[in-house]
């Protein structure tokens, strides 16, 4: 499956378009993860944990939006957008969506 965040695919032409498709996750801050992350901040450099986590829930987003396009029939997805949210209270979790739409190639 292409998915790309252009209007188009280089060299191919774009026969139909199937519709939006999504994929969405959202996950929680384990306490641990955020009293290690702190302990970093304090002392600086990166936090692996939340970098761990927040790799993991994109890669989940994605497979849910390639598995969407292709139970349409997609060849590829064009036009994808990323977006990372905080939410829940007190910030307590991390929601990370994709969009894009759907197209069959020639």
């Amino acid at each position: 499956m292409i998915v790309t965040t252009t209007q188009s695919v280089e060299g191919r032409q774009i026969t139909a378009y199937l519709g939006v498709v999504t994929g969405e996750v959202i996950v929680g801050a384990n306490i641990f993860r955020d009293l290690f992350a702190g302990i970093r901040d304090i002392v600086g450099g990166r936090s692996g944990a939340y970098e761990n986590a927040l790799r993991g829930a994109r890669e989940q987003a994605f497979a849910e939006l390639e598995a969407e396009a292709a139970a349409l029939g997609a060849g590829a997805v064009v036009g994808v957008d990323i977006d990372y949210e905080v939410i829940g209270k007190d910030g307590s979790m991390l929601m990370v969506s994709v969009s894009g739409t759907a197209v069959r190639l020639a």
